[in-house]
């Protein structure tokens, strides 16, 4: 699903000055949740986009790895992000989910890094988190939360759109102000540097 492609804010810049587009995705080999917004940190985000991509699993991983690697291309290609927003494996009880969950994060991560866009990843509990007060948030109020923030008719479904959601919203939150420390710190040793080079 995709919300009419609304026309972009002036003032992007990808390390926290002014709005920021980001896509986030919620890694998963048969299913990826991927969600694109934008917004600036402390404000409404808008939704720009949201998808799940699928894979069917029984095809040879190799197949659906490629599957994912074109589709998630294709968005990236389609929506401009300025970043992406990957949410870290996190420990499960089921290796093979993890290890689904790893691949297709790893798809995601080279993604981005073969558009040349910054990646950020978040733990689950960073991302709820950032969207609901509470780390320890379940899926149904992260779904709530998503909705109200993005000021939905309808809840996104299933449950991977809203987790790709919420990295992105998570993102645009927390990713600018990190961004601005980061800035603020290179900008200093910069300083240090200038001042121990005329010394």
């Amino acid at each position: 699903m995709s919300a009419s492609e609304p026309a972009r804010d002036a003032g992007f810049n990808a390390t926290g000055g002014g709005c920021v587009r980001v896509l986030g995705v919620d890694p998963g080999l048969t299913r990826c949740g991927v969600g694109v917004v934008e917004g600036v940190p402390g404000r409404t985000c808008r939704l720009i986009a949201v998808d799940v991509v699928q894979t069917d699993p029984g095809d040879d991983l190799a197949a659906r790895l490629l599957a994912l690697d074109t589709k998630l291309s294709a968005l990236v290609a389609e929506h401009q992000p300025d970043e992406v927003a990957v949410e870290r494996v996190f420990s499960q009880h089921n290796v093979r989910t993890v290890m689904g969950t790893a691949q297709a994060g790893a798809v995601a991560v080279l993604v981005a890094a073969r558009a040349g866009l910054p990646v950020r990843m978040y733990t689950p509990s960073e991302v709820k988190a950032a969207v609901t007060g509470s780390g320890q948030a379940d899926k149904t109020q992260v779904t709530s939360m998503v909705t109200r923030l993005l000021r939905l008719a309808d809840s996104p479904r299933p449950a991977d759109a809203a987790d790709a959601l919420a990295l992105a919203i998570c993102h645009v939150w927390r990713g600018g102000s990190q961004a601005k420390i980061m800035a603020a710190k290179l900008a200093v040793d910069a300083a240090v540097r200038l001042r121990g080079a005329a010394g």
